[in-house]
């Protein structure tokens, strides 16, 4: 009876075993079949980078996924390949961003790879309610939420709508570094767009200094080098700069002209984390121009999707 049970148990435990490595198989093939279904759809002139006249993929080759997302050629093709590999968080959302997925996307993605989602597209926490309700109190003060690699975290309707409209971008575009050198109405923005361009460059590289194996980060990089020459260009120069304290700012803003504005960074939490970025006007006509500024945006947003 005894000897029974044991083999009983055992055939048991060997069933389930079996059970789950086929279920761990089935979702490998199937995350291959997905990665290899969205690279395969994404031209690139999307994420900036070059035809050529000799391409016969269609969409993107398994190696400039790779350097989009910054993780090996051979690794990628592992994946693809639906290897029994480990594949964290991290690079997962790299993947995400490279093959520039939507919300519903992405959480299948992470589903497929058996993996937490770290941003399923729930809010950030740093991003609390009391924040939102103070940007919104700052307006017609255009101010933002930041991190130390520029994307843009929240913003209130002035600064919305100050250098380009960004209800209009996808989330994987958010970010100042990224608009300064790739979105034209940013940039026509900018009062001195090459000083302010290299200054942020040099300030990327310093702050990447703490972040080289971050997958965010490296992602963002490879982005930026493959889209603009002129970051590339800045690039090489290896400056580096450390975040300076208040100063004066330029912008000209397509409805009402140009914005003589005072920047300031209120830290939220240490020094590399999010930070509250607020521009107040240092001119009366700057603050006129807000005040227009705020009231077209505000009118904007009451006029109905489809009208």
């Amino acid at each position: 009876m005894t000897f029974t049970s044991a083999r009983a148990g055992h055939t048991a435990r060997t069933g389930h075993t079996e059970q789950a490595g086929q279920e761990s198989d089935i979702r490998r093939h199937e995350l291959a079949g997905f990665l290899r279904s969205r690279r395969e759809r994404i031209t690139p002139e999307q994420v900036g980078l070059d035809r050529g006249s000799r391409r016969r993929t269609p969409g993107l080759r398994r190696e400039e996924v790779a350097q989009l997302s910054a993780v090996g050629v051979t690794w990628y093709t592992w994946l693809e390949q639906a290897r029994a590999i480990q594949v964290s968080a991290q690079v997962l959302d790299a993947l995400a961003r490279a093959l520039l997925l939507d919300p519903s996307e992405r959480a299948h993605l992470f589903a497929l790879a058996g993996a937490p989602d770290p941003a399923p597209g729930t809010p950030c926490p740093t991003i609390t309610p009391a924040i939102r309700r103070m940007l919104r109190r700052l307006e017609p003060f255009p101010a933002c939420v930041q991190n130390s690699r520029y994307d843009i975290l929240a913003y209130n309707r002035t600064y919305g709508v100050m250098m380009c409209d960004l209800d209009a971008l996808p989330p994987q575009d958010l970010n100042c570094l990224w608009l300064a050198f790739t979105n034209k109405d940013f940039r026509a923005a900018l009062g001195n767009r090459e000083e302010t361009t290299r200054i942020m460059a040099a300030k990327f590289r310093s702050a990447m200094a703490e972040h080289l194996s971050e997958p965010p980060w490296k992602t963002l990089l490879g982005r930026l080098r493959a889209a603009s020459p002129e970051f590339r260009e800045i690039w090489e120069r290896h400056e580096v700069v450390t975040p300076v304290g208040d100063r004066t700012k330029r912008f000209v803003n397509a409805e009402v002209g140009q914005l003589n504005l005072e920047h300031t960074n209120l830290w939220l939490g240490p020094s590399a984390g999010p930070r509250l970025v607020t521009y107040v006007p240092v001119d009366d006509e700057t603050r006129i121009r807000l005040e227009k500024l705020q009231a077209s945006a505000e009118a904007s947003a009451l006029v109905p999707a489809d009208y």
